[in-house]
C-alpha cells in the first residue's frame, strides 16, 4: 500500500517538513503566489479549514487553477508509485504562516487523492502550524 504524507507548513516558522520515510523528500508546493486571505481582517484568525477562507480562495484567487495543476502532477507520480509498489510519498504545501493557503491546499489535495485512489492509498494529513486540525 502507498502511504501518502501530506503537510501544510510555514516557510517562516518550521520550514519544509523533513521526510521521515527515508526517501529524501517528495513534492513541495509554494502557495505564497496565491493572494493571502490572512491579509483580510475577517479571516486573520481563521484557517484554510474555515468556510469563509475557502470561499475567498475559490472565488478571489488563482487557487482553483493552482490545485488543478497540482492534481495532474501528483497523479502522475501516484499512478507510477502504485504500479511499481512504492510505499511512501510526501506532499508539502507551504505558505507564509502555515494557516490559510497551505492548510486549504493540503485538505483539498487529500480529498482529491482519497476520491481518486480510495483504498489503494493511506493518507496522513499534518498541519504543522495548526495542530488542532491534524487528522
Amino acid at each position: 500500500m502507498l502511504h501518502i504524507d501530506i503537510h501544510s507548513f510555514s516557510y517562516k516558522k518550521g520550514g519544509i517538513p523533513k521526510d521521515e520515510s527515508g526517501n529524501g523528500g517528495g513534492f513541495t508546493f509554494d502557495c505564497r503566489g496565491i493572494l493571502n486571505p490572512g491579509r483580510v481582517e475577517e479571516y486573520k484568525i481563521q484557517t484554510g479549514n474555515d468556510i469563509g477562507v475557502q470561499e475567498y480562495l475559490e472565488t478571489k484567487t488563482e487557487m482553483p487553477k493552482f490545485l488543478e495543476l497540482i492534481k495532474s502532477i501528483v497523479s502522475i507520480n501516484i499512478d507510477n508509485y502504485l504500479s511499481r509498489g512504492f510505499e511512501n510519498l510526501q506532499i508539502n504545501f507551504g505558505c507564509t504562516g502555515g494557516q490559510h493557503r497551505s492548510v486549504y491546499s493540503a485538505i483539498k489535495i487529500a480529498q482529491f487523492i482519497e476520491e481518486k485512489y480510495g483504498e489503494k492509498v493511506e493518507i496522513s494529513l499534518h498541519h504543522d502550524e495548526q495542530h488542532h486540525l491534524n487528522s
